[in-house]
């Protein structure tokens, strides 16, 4: 899958951009025919510690999800992220497959 990533007002490492590619592309597992994604990082200011943001816009046929997630670091948010992503397919997909029968 697709995704571009953003990362506000910091440079994110090509390690973690692996890790949330790598952790994305398990999404096609549970609904195959996603378009894109976008992924932005940023860090909240007014938190001492969860100030990691992780927000996920994905693209499927006629509709378009979203996940955000705080946490201490930026992998634990975009897990979270990702989690609730595919609950949100799994979701989809079904509902897909009533609507065709």
């Amino acid at each position: 899958m697709k995704l571009q990533m953003h990362s506000i007002h910091f440079d994110a490492d090509q390690k973690l951009l692996g890790f949330i590619q790598k952790k994305a592309d398990k999404l096609d597992t549970y609904y195959d025919r996603i378009i894109d994604g976008e992924v932005f990082m940023r860090l909240d200011k007014n938190s001492r510690s969860d100030n990691k943001i992780v927000e996920i816009k994905m693209n499927v046929p006629g509709k378009q999800m979203f996940s955000k997630n705080q946490n201490g670091s930026f992998e634990a948010a975009a897990d979270e992220a990702i989690e609730q992503l595919r609950r949100q397919l799994k979701k989809y997909k079904e509902k897909s497959v009533l609507i065709k029968q």
